[in-house]
């Protein structure tokens, strides 16, 4: 079997999910390949232009936050394909063997994961009032309905990290959850579990984001279960799941520049498009500027290069 080089499709068999950005294939033995490719989404729609090595900038990413991360909580990576190192223990049988014949950009844009069984909640943790947040703050005074204090202003700072989490929507938009309906939905003692790992996660990251001249704005998490033990699963912290900003730029008052698709947001609003497919052509620039962004985010919370 000759697998393609092309980001967005791939020869391999088993193909188990294709999400928005993500397709995951099955490998057998409780093992499965996730593909971060180049595609990109924007109000939950999959715009028509990939962005060039933004599968390889999430992966990588993912790969540095789960190493960083271990000892807080454990996580599903066995290890990314480029990495020969890292999952040279995985018996090249069946599919399997089909992973040493991938091009180099394409093994670098590939994890190896452990088979988890997700649970059905994103787990978003908030310390700046930004984004959908913000919005619903100026409309009721409030965040996820919960109370928050008069006269706050926009990005400012939360006392402490909110876990503030939400539907995990297979289609369509994920919907805010209170604290009530969290716990209706996984049960009281699991969503305390999942409250506390995820800002201890939190913490950790944005400790790390401030040692390097960044603001870690805001994230959501997903866990499953493996062999009966919790377990942070999916991507995590990249810019397709959380926000960053320099902590140069932040200042009360405003949200200052993303590192994220931000600058691909503000452009879709000045377009004559009702959020629905099919999206409009990106113009080149708009393209650029989003591959920069994710890029800078990368090599500022790593302190490593990469060549897409």
């Amino acid at each position: 079997m000759t697998l393609t080089t092309a980001v967005y499709e791939t020869a391999l068999p088993d193909l188990l999910h294709r999400a928005k950005v993500r397709d995951t294939y099955d490998l057998g033995s409780g093992l499965l390949l996730m593909v971060a490719t180049d595609r990109i989404s924007a109000f939950d729609v999959v715009m028509p232009d990939p962005v060039h090595g933004k599968g390889i900038i999430l992966t990588q990413m993912s790969r540095f936050w789960f190493e960083l991360l271990k000892d807080i909580t454990p996580n599903h990576m066995i290890g990314v394909v480029s990495d020969a190192e890292a999952i040279r223990n995985v018996p090249r049988t069946g599919a399997l063997a089909e992973l040493d014949k991938m091009s180099d950009g394409y093994k670098r844009r590939s994890m190896v994961i452990r088979r988890a069984e997700r649970i059905n909640m994103e787990c978003v943790v908030r310390n700046y009032l930004a984004g959908s947040a913000w919005v619903e703050y100026q409309e009721s005074g409030t965040m996820n309905g919960a109370k928050l204090p008069d006269g706050m202003r926009e990005a400012e700072r939360l006392p402490e990290p909110v876990f503030t989490p939400s539907t995990k929507a297979e289609h369509g938009h994920d919907e805010s959850l209170s604290r009530s309906e969290g716990e209706e939905l996984v049960g009281k003692e699991l969503y305390a579990t999942l409250e506390s790992r995820s800002i201890e996660v939190f913490s950790a990251a944005h400790a790390h984001a401030e040692s390097k001249g960044m603001i870690l704005s805001d994230t959501k998490f997903e866990f499953g279960y493996i062999d009966g033990e919790l377990t942070l699963i999916d991507e995590v912290l990249t810019p397709d799941s959380s926000r960053f900003w320099d902590i140069h730029d932040w200042k009360p008052g405003s949200t200052p520049p993303a590192y994220d698709k931000q600058y691909l947001r503000d452009w879709l609003l000045n377009q004559d498009w009702n959020r629905k497919p099919p999206a409009p052509s990106l113009p080149t620039e708009v393209v650029a500027q989003t591959q920069k962004r994710y890029l800078s985010a990368y090599e500022r919370l790593t302190g490593n290069s990469l060549i897409l």
